[in-house]
């Protein structure tokens, strides 16, 4: 006869949602995404913004405000016909060219401003150039393996490798499905971008090691029989955690909600980022690296046998 404790644990009468029963649905549609995701960045890539294509970033700081039409119509007739973009708020105006402008391009650019819209206006011009374009989109993606590694690292030491690989296939899942979206409405893809990505790997493995953790306590008091009994570990720990993860997504992405809707355009793609991850991250967080390692751990590890019995004498 069990002990009270691992009764608790392995009560299937305690937990509402079967998760690891429904973890074949939650794969299905994750592996749906990703198909999808692969295929519009097959077709359709990324809207690079200026940080990681060549052009140039105009910041112009005005005393009176004017229409977006209005600049958009001076971008026209000084000649430059590659893709730009324009955000214009009360005293400031943000362009990004195409075209790299070279020194007598930015006298020229910054006296036709004067002289149609603020003669007391200042600029700040940034020009990347190709060589430094794919030096960014290098470190870029540099910056988003060594956190991997890290992680795996952290993971590893902490848990074990079963709990390390399922949290680091999460993670990679949660950025490609923010980089998808991006992807397919053509958002623009700027430095900002790339620490959205981390932060939201940062938040994301927060609550994936908050479930682990979990499973791990529950492990130590509880006497698996079978798988069964594994199964229903896994589903308790999650349930145990659920509210704590919910709240703590809910707070953040209340905050990145806020500054998306009344933020500065310099900051909407980091919030649009932030705002798109938080909630994949939570999705992948409770119904994918939990369940992943249940996989892992059935396949490779030494696991409780489904025919195991209880013997009478």
């Amino acid at each position: 006869m069990s002990s009270n404790k691992n009764k608790h644990y392995l009560d299937t009468d305690k937990y509402k949602v079967d998760f690891v029963k429904l973890s074949k649905y939650f794969f299905t549609f994750s592996i749906i995404i990703t198909l999808i995701g692969v295929i519009m960045l097959s077709v359709k890539g990324l809207n690079y913004g200026v940080d990681f294509r060549e052009g140039s970033s105009i910041d112009v700081t005005v005393n009176k405000a004017f229409e977006k039409d209005a600049v958009e119509q001076f971008i026209v007739d000084q000649g430059y016909k590659k893709d730009h973009t324009i955000s214009v708020s009360n005293n400031r105006v943000t362009i990004r060219l195409g075209d790299v402008l070279t020194h007598d391009q930015e006298l020229t650019f910054k006296k036709g401003f004067q002289e149609k819209f603020d003669p007391k206006a200042s600029f700040e011009i940034n020009t990347v150039d190709v060589e430094i374009a794919r030096e960014l989109q290098t470190n870029a993606l540099l910056a988003v393996a060594i956190a991997s590694i890290g992680i795996i690292i952290y993971v590893s030491i902490r848990f074990e490798w079963r709990f390390a690989i399922a949290a680091i296939i999460a993670l990679l899942h949660t950025s490609f499905i923010v980089i998808s979206v991006f992807s397919i409405f053509r958002l623009e893809v700027n430095l900002t971008f790339i620490l959205a990505i981390l932060t939201i790997i940062g938040y994301s493995i927060n609550d994936t090691v908050v479930i682990f953790d979990r499973i791990r306590e529950n492990l130590r008091f509880a006497k698996l029989k079978n798988t069964d009994d594994l199964m229903t570990l896994v589903n308790h720990s999650i349930s145990q955690t659920m509210t704590r993860s919910i709240n703590t997504v809910f707070t953040v992405f209340i905050a990145a909600f806020c500054l998306l809707i009344f933020g500065s355009e310099s900051i909407r793609m980091f919030s649009l980022a932030m705002t798109i991850g938080l909630v994949c991250g939570a999705y992948t967080s409770i119904f994918i690296a939990s369940p992943l390692w249940l996989v892992l751990k059935n396949r490779t590890g030494k696991k409780p046998s489904k025919t195991a019995a209880t013997k009478t004498s």
